[in-house]
């Protein structure tokens, strides 16, 4: 059985070179260690990781430009999606890693290490304590299968400064997700740009990408407390 699922990758971008393709290698091997000590992902079979894990987060960069030196801060990494496969394809990025959970940090730690990725930044906090010195700071702030829209709204977007872009990574129900958080993203100064829809090639599962553009400043009470905006979202 051939277990190389480099062409995963090279259906998007057929120009990566050996050095990334090893990079894809080595963090997949990295996520399975790593995942019979704590709770990573459900998925470790290597076909699976790498087009629900792997495909699924640079298949952003076929709707983006992402070729510029973009300050990108990824809320509620866990395991390092999409953020760590986005630097891969795109070296170029200048990233802040946001986790609360400080051993999902201490595993990210080690992927940027083995990897050789630079200008990376991980970060142990909680969006709403990690916001009191990056406000409006980055171009563009991501996060995947965080929580629900209108509460994930509240966390990313006062990171975002104006003109920049939130980009949520959902799934099959996302489309339902952005109609609950319309109001939040007008309390927080921001409105859709565009919303993208595609399957994955390999299961045909249904994924949603929303890409909000900040047009102003986000009131300064916002993001409240987790438990606060989980118990009452905008």
């Amino acid at each position: 059985m051939n277990n190389n699922y480099d062409f995963v990758l090279k259906e998007i971008y057929p120009d990566l070179t050996d050095k990334q393709l090893k990079q894809f290698t080595d963090y997949y091997d990295l996520l399975v260690e790593w995942n019979t000590k704590m709770n990573l992902t459900a998925i470790t079979e290597k076909k699976e990781v790498y087009w629900k894990h792997f495909y699924d987060s640079i298949v952003l960069g076929k709707y983006i430009d992402l070729n510029n030196e973009f300050k990108i801060c990824d809320i509620g990494s866990g395991a390092g999606f999409p953020i760590i496969p986005l630097k891969i394809v795109f070296p170029n990025l200048q990233i802040s890693v946001v986790d609360a959970l400080n051993k999902r940090i201490v595993f990210l730690n080690e992927v940027v290490n083995k990897l050789g990725l630079t200008n990376v930044e991980l970060y142990h906090a909680r969006a709403e304590d990690f916001i009191k010195e990056h406000r409006e700071e980055y171009d563009i702030v991501t996060a995947r299968a965080v929580a629900r829209m209108n509460v994930l709204s509240e966390l990313c977007i006062p990171f975002v400064k104006i003109g920049g872009r939130f980009i949520a990574l959902k799934g099959a129900d996302g489309i339902n997700e952005l109609i609950e958080s319309k109001n939040a993203c007008k309390v927080l100064g921001a409105e859709l740009s565009e919303t993208i829809e595609f399957h994955l090639p390999f299961d045909e599962s249904k994924r949603v990408i929303h890409i909000i553009t900040k047009i102003k400043k986000s009131p300064g009470k916002y993001p409240r407390l987790f438990s606060k905006i989980k118990k009452n979202p905008l």
